[in-house]
This record gives C-alpha cells, structure tokens and sequence, in this order.
C-alpha cells in the first residue's frame, strides 16, 4: 500500500499522471479540484470567502484520503502542494497507516506551455484560467514544499506521459 503525494504548479499534468497512475495500479485518486469544485458549485448563490471554501475543500480531502487508506487502499492526492502542513500531514497519515510515502512533482518550467494549458482545458470552477505573470509563476514553483527526509521523485511533464509514467510506477513500487 502507499501514498503518493502530487506536486506542481496547476496545468503542469498532475491530473492526468495522477489518473495513468490510478489506472495502473488501482489506487483511489483524491482530485482537490473536484472537491472544491463541488463545494463551490453548491454554495454558488451564498456570499462566501474563497480562503474557507479552500480550508473546507482541504478538510474533506484529508478525511477522505484518511478513509481510504484505513480501509486498506492505496491512495493518490491530485493537489498542488503550496504549504509544509500539506506535506506534514500526508507523511503523518502515511506513518499511522503504515504505507509507503511518495511525492511526485510535476515539473514544467515553461511559462508559456503552462499558460496555454491552463487556457485551453477544460476548466472546472475551482481552477485558475491562467497565470498572471512570469513572476507569480517562478516564484510558486520556487517555494512549493517538499518533504526533507524522503525521496521525491521530479517528472518533466513537458514530455509525453508515456515516456514516464514506467519510472513513476517504479518509483511508487519502490
């Protein structure tokens, strides 16, 4: 059993190795757009802070995940990983639960690419339509956290995934 933990800036391919990944090995993906997605259609017509939907949207993430893995399933957390408690907590309850922890960032240095993907998907309510500078995009993938006493693996995802989704499943089967 284990845990991955995805990384990257939104429109880096997290979604998409997330679902190669669960396909591959039949583990639960736990998408925190979906989730914030739904809580924000449903609220649509109250007043609402975005900053609490987010908390809330996070709380039934981690109640979820914590779900799946005590029910003994492998478990994928599709979600960018902009705070030191995000990686906390998915070490935490990788530990309580007894699964391997892996953390898989989605690397894609390419302002332009990024932008153009985030313009042209499909956009769920809870996703952003594109960055707003070369700045704010730098400064995100410089500052995502990650765990310090564990291996990570890094994927360029300006490649094709199936040039390495293979070392992926390696990595988590490790």
């Amino acid at each position: 059993m284990f845990f991955v933990q995805m990384s990257g800036f939104p429109g880096s391919g997290k979604s998409t190795l997330s679902r190669q990944i669960g396909k591959r090995t039949g583990a639960v993906l736990i998408d925190h757009d979906i989730v914030k997605s739904a809580l924000l259609n449903s609220i649509a017509d109250i007043p609402f802070d975005l900053n609490t939907a987010g908390r809330i949207s996070y709380n039934i993430d981690w109640s979820l995940i914590e779900f799946h893995l005590s029910q003994g399933q492998s478990v994928i957390f599709d979600s960018p990983c902009f705070y030191q408690e995000m990686v906390d907590k998915g070490i935490d309850l990788s530990k309580k639960y007894n699964v391997k922890y892996k953390y898989v960032e989605c690397y894609l240095n390419d302002f332009h690419e990024v932008n153009y993907r985030l313009i042209n998907r499909e956009r769920m309510v809870s996703q952003i339509r594109e960055i707003s500078s070369e700045a704010v995009f730098k400064s995100t993938i410089e500052n995502s956290k990650r765990p310090t006493n564990y291996q990570c693996l890094v994927v360029d995802t300006g490649k094709h995934p199936e040039s390495y989704i293979n070392q992926v499943i390696n990595y988590i089967n490790d």
